[in-house]
């Protein structure tokens, strides 16, 4: 299936009310668009990793009550998960879409990850561009600019996810909604290609 970009009707799935009404509208909308950008996007991952990435589309599956505020299509070295790995991810909330280099809390390998990615601090940081963003949480809206983070920020970051066992470390890039609608579908595709490129040395730290 062609990618054919997001709409407005999109983002505005996240305001639909109820559980079942909303992963309905999920599936529907979606759910074939992250299908679509997961195919498209494992060959290039796999090609600036040198790992073979295989794509998880969110299913929302253990939710019983709230509806997702928020769903994505992750990639991963292993076909049967991504949470443990560090891996990449492409998704939407309500107010934009989010392309992320994660390591979220369920890797168990968290604690050297961080080590590494403190040993190589300086190159991180001066590499990022500015209009990237961190979060410390995946389960959150919120992120913080590169160039509002100061370099003690940042290890006072990576101590925390080498230290606190939830801890997380996602960077990436956000794009608002307005923005996203208003891209063609090429657009949106060079754009996240783009971020994956900048990211994908996060990567090659975290693994190697």
């Amino acid at each position: 299936m062609k990618f054919n970009g997001f709409t407005e009707e999109d983002f505005d799935v996240f305001t639909i009310d109820g559980l079942d009404a909303r992963m309905e509208a999920l599936k529907e909308r979606i759910r074939p668009k992250l299908e679509s950008l997961g195919e498209y996007f494992a060959s290039s991952l796999t090609a600036y990793t040198g790992d073979e990435m295989f794509v998880h589309v969110a299913k929302h599956a253990r939710r019983t009550i709230n509806a997702p505020k928020d769903t994505w299509v992750a990639f991963a070295n292993n076909p049967r998960g991504y949470k443990m790995m560090p891996h990449f991810q492409i998704g939407l909330w309500n107010t934009h879409l989010f392309i992320w280099f994660a390591v979220i809390y369920e890797a168990p390998q968290k604690q050297e990850i961080a080590e590494k990615f403190m040993k190589k601090l300086n190159k991180i940081y001066k590499e990022i561009p500015k209009d990237f963003v961190w979060s410390l949480d995946h389960t959150k809206s919120d992120s913080i600019k590169h160039h509002q983070v100061s370099k003690d920020e940042l290890k006072t970051m990576l101590t925390r996810l080498e230290t606190v066992k939830k801890a997380e470390l996602l960077c990436g890039f956000e794009i608002d909604r307005k923005k996203v609608v208003e891209l063609s579908a090429d657009e949106l595709l060079q754009q996240i290609d783009h971020v994956f490129q900048k990211v994908t040395p996060l990567y090659q730290i975290a693994v190697k």
